[in-house]
């Protein structure tokens, strides 16, 4: 990482988080579970080029905000890990969640995971961040029903997948 402009706190956490990318990755990473370059790729509604892609995982790597390793279940591939400093941006990506239904022209099927973590409030994005630990991490799941089934699940019947 370069030298920072200045010590602020924001400005140091845009100088991590402030491209285009970074943050719609760990998203993608976050609530879809998209943990293969391919399926960043493939399955950013965005439309990341590959070489960007490439570029920015490597950053949040340097970060430390990614961890990748090989994937055990198929030698060439990478499985991209969020860390514990990635996972607690959950309650910052929920605010700019509501910000953005609050004030911009959102789609009913992209905004309903922020507006059900929203209201879920901070017991919800909790119980979620144990989730990301256990998959991302290797941490003991929580017991209980899922907050990602339940955001995927509500995601899915506005999207008209299910």
């Amino acid at each position: 990482m370069e030298e920072p402009r200045s010590g602020c706190p924001i400005n140091l956490a845009l100088e991590v988080l402030g491209d285009r990318w970074s943050l719609v990755i760990i998203r993608d990473m976050m609530f879809g579970n998209h943990r293969h370059f391919r399926v960043l790729l493939r399955g950013s509604i965005e439309g990341i080029a590959s070489n960007i892609l490439a570029d920015r995982l490597k950053r949040l790597e340097a970060a430390g905000l990614v961890s990748r390793a090989d994937d055990p279940s198929h030698k060439q591939k990478t499985l991209y890990s969020l860390t514990e400093k990635a996972i607690q941006l959950v309650p910052v990506l929920v605010m700019m969640g509501a910000w953005g239904r609050a004030h911009l022209p959102v789609t009913p099927e992209l905004a309903i995971r922020s507006q059900l973590l929203e209201e879920g409030g901070p017991a919800m994005w909790e119980q979620f961040m144990d989730e990301l630990r256990a998959t991302h991490l290797g941490a003991a799941p929580r017991p209980g029903p899922s907050v990602a089934e339940r955001l995927g699940a509500a995601y899915r019947e506005l999207a008209g997948c299910d």
